[in-house]
């Protein structure tokens, strides 16, 4: 016996077939038809005794429709699914999947999957179950494994793990127990029975459809194929929607609910340039509600950097915080009973910034909870609208109690719980601990964020305002640099982070160049921001109306100020230099 109760026993292909069908037909297995096949091509082979035979080439062929020419170097459209793939594996059985026996994985180096016996476990019914009836389907006692001549041995497959994924397994129960208790404190409804099913059905569907390749030649065609299997893999990323290859289709076979938009382009060659056009199509009228054109030399980075960067700059655009998606059909989509409905509410209120906004996105979180407590967006930004009543207090009046901030960082780490790969929950982890004073544990989770979707503006301007604030001003102003570039949200938000990086360098023209294009209506401390410029700057009667400001309006920051600036500045050196420019305008810190 092995650690987490998983066993050298056999398991027979009728059951590994039930297990395959258990995952598909889950509402917690989140990837696109592609990705489907992918898993039932590779499971359905190794069990056909051709495993093998199960190379990048083969798999190009047989789920990607590519030719007898497929360059794996030049196309790693295998290995792209192959790593969306095992994530999505590791998340099934942390969720829908904690409790069964068969555990189908594919370990990183190959793309044979391997099949495990979790002895701890009675053998159950594998056929397919919805989520819902998960709680009343009882299990067979009485079922073996079969010692038939159809069965897998460890002699016929290399089926050993990971330790790390034996003790992720190990950590399965562990980790749902503590989500059920962090549940039963955070949202206080003693009910048993509720709705488990994943935000997957509410949030906004994309299907993606074939860049067309508007030149001649076969490497147009396979630079546009290319081009479409890097906006997937980089969209899939962002957690807010739903990534489609192709329409949906029920049990009967019949197509389901249409997607709500498409994404459509092309690709032209123009010699050394990669031209590509990009449209973002609303299919209930085929009205185009975005569209851009992109160009690049591709001797510079070379073809596959060069498909890849222009796909995520594509997918940046389209899926973004604040971006198309989400100001596009808003009052729709927000008027209907999905729970997306408070995902559009939040961003509403980071847009507006008021009480009412705030309380409205804050009472409709905490609904969502109660109704989808294995969404792990829903838990970041419960969390996150908890951390602005910390952190935007004095424009929110709210108190900055210790009491909200552990409530936030809960909720942040329920959210990574659910999803370990989810970047907005570990955004929302990043920023509880930064405000809780732990820098190290901030910039630990950021870059965790960052790596995860590097093409989430919003997660790569809050960790670069991390970064900065800690310090290390080089790499996160030029984070800020980059998210400001792609027209991070909310508007004018970030610019407040280019003014301090400018001021930290010295260049405090340019800080107050910044300063001025951020929302100075936002938050009070952009005000503060502006204030320390001025008086640098020896702008003593543009910061006296600055000073007039805050008084009137934000009274409460100015006993305030120090210990607000040392909780976004980590350095004393960085603190005494805000510090000095402020009592430089005429006020005195306390």
């Amino acid at each position: 016996m092995t650690s987490a109760g998983i066993n050298r026993v056999t398991a027979s292909q009728e059951e590994v077939q039930q297990q395959l069908e258990r995952i598909l037909s889950s509402r917690e297995f989140r990837l696109p038809e592609r990705a489907r096949k992918f898993l039932e091509f590779v499971v359905t082979e190794t069990l056909a005794g051709r495993r093998d035979h199960l190379k990048a080439f083969t798999i190009a062929q047989a789920v990607f429709g590519r030719d007898a020419n497929f360059d794996a170097q030049q196309d790693p459209c295998v290995r792209i699914e192959a790593g969306r793939l095992r994530r999505e594996l590791e998340h099934y059985y942390l969720t829908a999947g904690d409790a069964d026996r068969i555990i189908i994985t594919i370990p990183k180096g190959g793309y044979a999957p391997v099949f495990d016996v979790i002895s701890s476990a009675a053998p159950a019914d594998m056929s397919p179950l919805k989520q819902s009836d998960r709680a009343s389907s009882s299990g067979d006692d009485n079922a073996q494994i079969s010692a038939a001549s159809d069965t897998i041995s460890p002699d016929q497959a290399d089926r050993r793990l990971s330790p790390g994924r034996y003790w992720l397994l190990a950590a399965g129960a562990v980790i749902v127990l503590a989500s059920a208790a962090a549940l039963l404190r955070q949202v206080g409804s003693p009910s048993t029975e509720r709705e488990t099913t994943s935000g997957a059905d509410n949030r906004p569907t994309i299907i993606v459809e074939r860049f067309e390749s508007a030149s001649d030649g076969s490497l147009a065609s396979d630079i546009s194929r290319g081009m479409t299997d890097d906006i997937i893999e980089k969209l899939v990323r962002f957690n807010d929607i739903v990534v489609v290859t192709a329409m949906p289709r029920n049990k009967t076979g019949e197509a389901s609910s249409q997607p709500l938009y498409a994404l459509q382009g092309s690709v032209r060659l123009e010699g050394s340039r990669l031209r590509s056009t990009a449209r973002l199509v609303r299919r209930a009228d085929a009205a185009v509600i975005w569209a851009s054109n992109y160009d690049a030399d591709m001797k510079v980075q070379g073809i596959p950097q060069t498909q890849a960067s222009l796909a995520g700059d594509i997918a940046t655009a389209v899926a973004r915080p604040f971006g198309v998606m989400f100001q596009t059909d808003t009052a729709t989509i927000a008027g209907s009973t999905h729970v997306f409905s408070c995902v559009l509410s939040y961003y509403s209120y980071r847009s507006e910034m008021t009480v009412q906004a705030h309380q409205v996105a804050k009472s409709c979180l905490q609904q969502a909870v109660k109704k989808m407590p294995a969404d792990s967006n829903i838990f970041a930004l419960l969390s996150l609208i908890h951390l602005d009543e910390f952190r935007f207090s004095y424009q929110l009046h709210t108190k900055s109690t210790a009491a909200t901030l552990d409530l936030a960082k809960e909720l942040a780490e329920q959210a990574v719980r659910l999803d370990p790969k989810n970047a907005r929950a570990l955004q929302a982890l990043m920023l509880a601990n930064f405000f809780g004073n732990d820098p190290a544990g901030a910039l630990s989770a950021g870059a965790a964020a960052y790596a995860n979707n590097p093409n989430d503006t919003e997660v790569a301007g809050e960790y670069g305002l991390r970064l900065s604030m800690s310090g290390e001003w080089d790499r996160g102003c030029t984070l800020i640099s980059e998210a400001v570039g792609k027209n991070a949200g909310p508007r004018g938000y970030y610019e407040v982070g280019m003014a301090l990086c400018a001021f930290m360098r010295g260049d405090t023209q340019a800080a107050e160049l910044w300063s001025r294009m951020s929302d100075l209506n936002y938050n009070p401390m952009h005000r503060l921001v502006l204030l320390s410029i001025l008086g640098t700057l020896g702008k003593k009667q543009e910061a006296e109306e600055q000073l007039d400001w805050i008084r009137r309006e934000s009274p409460a920051l100015i006993p305030n100020i120090r210990q607000e600036v040392a909780r976004r500045l980590v350095r004393t050196e960085d603190q005494k230099r805000f510090i000095s420019g402020i009592e430089a305008a005429g006020l005195s810190v306390q």
